[in-house]
């Protein structure tokens, strides 16, 4: 690292003028060390670790950027390439490499102290004897490749088929019970609350 800094510093200002700048820090060095950087062969882990970089590099292309560190060394692996995962790890890091992060599932619950919780109107007694007798609406969520998707549906009871829905990109209370509403209003179905 202070090496590079002389190097950086060397053609404007030339190497002992550098040095000298370095002199009593932490990162002094001596003008000997400076030169036998430059003509020290490559250590064996940095050759060994611009080699598997490159195959790092390669098995991230191959697989479209998605695989992670754990993923790409089990792949090194049945390459036959020995190597650590932290090591896989390290390399990624510096070559700037990452894998596809995957979503954690949405918070669909957030419970509130004294909140007020809906009537049950029916009983648990999910049964009906005609169609639009009852009603009943749930929410759920999909993810899809721009961020989690929010459908609510209506559900008549006795036919069990979907009577409304209604799709948002936030989930908020008021997604089930807009379209309850919506579809109650337009059919002329009486409420009860």
């Amino acid at each position: 690292m202070t090496v590079a800094f002389v190097d950086a510093q060397k053609a404007e200002h030339g190497v002992q003028p550098a040095l000298q700048a370095l002199e009593g820090t932490p990162a002094q060095l001596p003008a000997s060390t400076c030169y036998a950087a430059k003509t020290r062969p490559a250590s064996a882990r940095s050759r060994r670790d611009a080699e598997l970089t490159t195959l790092i590099r390669q098995v991230h292309a191959e697989n479209y950027g998605v695989y992670g560190a754990r993923k790409i060394w089990h792949e090194l692996r049945r390459r036959g390439v020995r190597v650590a995962r932290c090591a896989v790890e390290r390399l990624m890091r510096a070559a700037g490499l990452r894998g596809l992060l995957r979503d954690k599932s949405p918070r669909t619950t957030r419970p509130a102290a004294e909140t007020e919780r809906p009537r049950d109107l029916v009983r648990r007694d999910f049964t009906a004897a005609c169609p639009n007798q009852l009603w009943v609406a749930d929410l759920t969520y999909v993810r899809t490749s721009v961020g989690w998707v929010y459908a609510a549906f209506v559900l008549d009871v006795y036919s069990r088929m979907i009577v409304g829905w209604q799709v948002a990109t936030s989930l908020y209370t008021d997604l089930a019970l807009d379209e309850h509403l919506r579809l109650l209003h337009s059919s002329g179905v009486a409420t009860t609350g």
